[in-house]
């Protein structure tokens, strides 16, 4: 279970969820709530978890290519950005030139190729609202690297959605970032789906086909298969329905 922020009227269920289902685990160590849901029907999750007062974190992760990034854009555009901001875990890439000094470079994106406690530190700044203004990293596909204080998060925003793959992971010090999130949902997608929207991606981005295709099946897949260990840990698995 992800931050120990819940009391228990916040676990009543909350719109997305079919009747009896709880809005998080009951207990920590209990087995996630399974959703199936349309992006309207988890936008209106979302929207109930923002209107509990207090700023909330919602964390999204899941494999690589399992459509976080593009669930958490339609989430805060449904909610509109006087509600929800983004903040991406992938804007804590560390940049190619520290990667290849470290002779991490053909593991980009594994858990420890970020800089966590940097984001965990983040994090903490947005859950005590006590600036003004956050400026969060972006992450940049067209070069690779990330870019500094590129979101701005003002002090109002209710609600801040940040996915990535590790929100969830065990290693390092990822552990302190989970417990900091109010919910966590785990993003199920088929595997083979997911692979070819990696496919595509890096092909989209430069990568020529043959590169593309080891790279999915050899550094993202090993990083799927990590990603997948902290399943079990997330308050929802949630799976896309069409609307």
């Amino acid at each position: 279970m992800s931050a120990a922020h819940q009391s228990p009227a916040d676990a009543a269920p909350s719109p997305g969820l079919r009747a009896g289902e709880a809005a998080v685990s009951a207990e920590p160590g209990s087995p996630p709530v399974v959703v199936r849901a349309s992006i309207a029907q988890l936008a209106e999750r979302a929207r109930a978890l923002a209107g509990r007062g207090e700023r909330r974190i919602l964390g999204i992760t899941g494999a690589p290519g399992a459509g976080k990034s593009t669930l958490a854009r339609h989430l805060v555009e449904a909610l509109g950005p006087e509600t929800a901001a983004l903040v991406p875990m992938d804007g804590f890439h560390l940049s190619d030139t520290v990667l290849r000094a470290l002779g991490r470079r053909d593991r980009k994106g594994a858990w420890d190729t970020f800089d966590a406690d940097g984001y965990v530190h983040l994090i903490q700044r947005l859950r005590s609202r006590a600036e003004p203004v956050v400026y969060a990293p972006d992450f940049d596909r067209g070069i690779e690297e990330s870019v500094g204080s590129a979101l701005p998060v003002p002090r109002a925003i209710p609600l801040i959605i940040t996915e990535g793959n590790y929100l969830l992971s065990d290693e390092g010090s990822w552990p302190r970032a989970a417990a900091l999130l109010d919910e966590t949902w785990y993003l199920a997608t088929d595997d083979d789906l997911r692979r070819q929207r990696l496919v595509a991606r890096h092909e989209e981005h430069g990568k020529p086909h043959d590169l593309a295709v080891a790279w999915t099946y050899g550094s993202d897949e090993t990083n799927a298969e990590v990603v997948a260990l902290g399943r079990s840990r997330a308050d929802v698995v949630v799976t896309i329905q069409p609307a």
